[in-house]
């Protein structure tokens, strides 16, 4: 018997190799002449517009999500852009006498929680006849945002819920600490603005350092991204001075963003609450800057009763400004054109109209912030 020598060719199934248009080299390492030279192909392969080899099911569904509610959520929760607002650029810190802003944030977690569909006012035929305010929470997706601070009180109102549904005004008290219920003290977030700060770290919109203040060491949130912050402000100013009845596309977050226009009210209105409203207005006049109040005051008239727009008059907290709308003539007109143009695209995103819950709880938020004692 004679022994093979030299290299053997292994054995190739036919129907592959001849789907995929390859040639099998001889024992000598040369090509058959009579197939042609192999193409490049890249079956499978995504980036080739090839059908994916994997993917995580988290993905569908998210896209499933944005299809549903109209859009992405944002990079940035309300709560981290009315922080941002009230941040000085370089010190890294707020105003030491600020008392509202905690308050505010507080609110706004509750208002990110409804723009996300994650809670809404309990559907109650008799609810109508309670103010927005006391009307009661339910939760209605108890899915993770991926915000820390969102999924920490959505599993706290989870789980109050079998017990014992409580109002919106109740919530943003118990959220706050401002409850002489001991047994309810646990429902508080404590140091919401530091882990805020932290987030917004991650996020590479701030940065950490140590800073002195005389008798003790703090540390302090400087802006390493101004474009971020830059944004903000243009949005918000866009949105108070807008001179039409059309919503500027300045004043509105990313195309794409669910929510838009709802999210541009909400971010004026807890601005203001915050007391750090004023810190967008720099490059604004005297008069601009009176006008731009005015205007969310309007604003926050309008969105803080349900259905929104259906405020019978002025505010208590808008009174305070009535004498500087004296005299402003067609300034007031376009303002009051403008606060319209803005109510119908808000309604155009609401998902059913008079009947979303997840918006009739923004109202009663705003509702609650309106009196505040910073704005009466």
């Amino acid at each position: 018997m004679s022994e093979s020598t030299g290299l053997s060719r292994r054995r190739v199934n036919q129907s592959v190799s001849s789907s995929a248009g390859q040639t099998l080299s001889d024992t000598n390492g040369h090509a058959s002449s009579s197939t042609p030279p192999p193409t490049a192909t890249h079956g499978g392969s995504a980036f080739a517009g090839g059908s994916k080899i994997a993917y995580d099911p988290r993905d569908i569904e998210r896209d499933d999500e944005e299809a549903k509610l109209g859009g992405r959520p944002p990079k940035l929760t309300l709560m981290e852009e009315v922080l941002l607002l009230g941040l000085k650029d370089k010190q890294g810190y707020l105003s030491f006498w600020n008392d509202n802003i905690s308050y505010a944030l507080r609110g706004c977690i509750l208002i990110e929680l409804a723009l996300r569909r994650r809670i809404a006012v309990f559907k109650d035929p008799n609810r109508r006849r309670l103010p927005i305010s006391e009307r009661l929470i339910e939760v209605i997706d108890d899915r993770q945002t991926g915000e820390t601070i969102l999924d920490e009180t959505l599993r706290m109102m989870k789980a109050q819920e079998p017990i014992e549904r409580m109002s919106v005004n109740s919530w943003i008290d118990l959220l706050s600490g401002e409850t002489w219920n001991v047994l309810k003290i646990g429902f508080q977030l404590k140091q919401v603005r530091e882990r805020l700060a932290k987030g917004l770290v991650d996020k590479g919109v701030l940065r950490t350092e140590k800073r002195n203040f005389l008798l003790f060491d703090m540390a302090t949130h400087p802006v390493a991204d101004l474009r971020v912050k830059d944004a903000i402000v243009q949005r918000v100013v866009a949105l108070l001075t807008a001179s039409t009845s059309a919503v500027p596309s300045a004043a509105l977050d990313q195309s794409g963003t669910q929510m838009r226009a709802l999210r541009a009210v909400c971010l004026a209105c807890a601005a203001y609450a915050a007391s750090v409203l004023d810190n967008a207005f720099g490059r604004l006049g005297y008069e601009e800057r009176e006008a731009a109040f005015a205007r969310c005051d309007d604003v926050l008239a309008e969105f803080a009763v349900w259905p929104f727009g259906s405020a019978g008059g002025p505010t208590t907290g808008s009174r305070r400004r009535e004498g500087s709308r004296i005299g402003m003539g067609s300034a007031a007109v376009h303002g009051r054109e403008a606060v319209l143009g803005l109510l119908q695209e808000v309604r155009k995103e609401l998902l059913g109209g008079d009947e979303d819950l997840s918006a009739e709880l923004v109202a009663g938020v705003l509702e609650v912030l309106s009196k505040l004692d910073s704005l009466l």
